[in-house]
């Protein structure tokens, strides 16, 4: 079951199964070591829609609410 960034539930790990978006969105991604294959844990969503904040390979990194719904995840834990 593929699930957004966006909707993954804040404390929750996920493993990065597919990123919808073009060379330059990748390219972002890359830039903050965000890869398929990665596992991703969502720290928090700032409320209103605004960023989220991750944890990928012990760093923190925030990305944009609209990049989130670009980063598909498999759960690694059941919700």
């Amino acid at each position: 079951m593929e699930i957004t960034l966006f909707s993954l539930v804040s404390g929750k790990k996920a493993t990065i199964k597919r990123l919808d978006g073009g060379e330059e969105f990748r390219k972002k991604l890359a830039s903050l070591n965000i890869r398929v294959g990665k596992t991703i844990r969502k720290i928090t969503q700032q409320p209103f829609q605004g960023p989220v904040v991750i944890e990928i390979d012990n760093t923190e990194a925030t990305i944009g609410m609209k990049m989130a719904k670009k980063i598909l995840l498999e759960p690694l834990e059941v919700e």
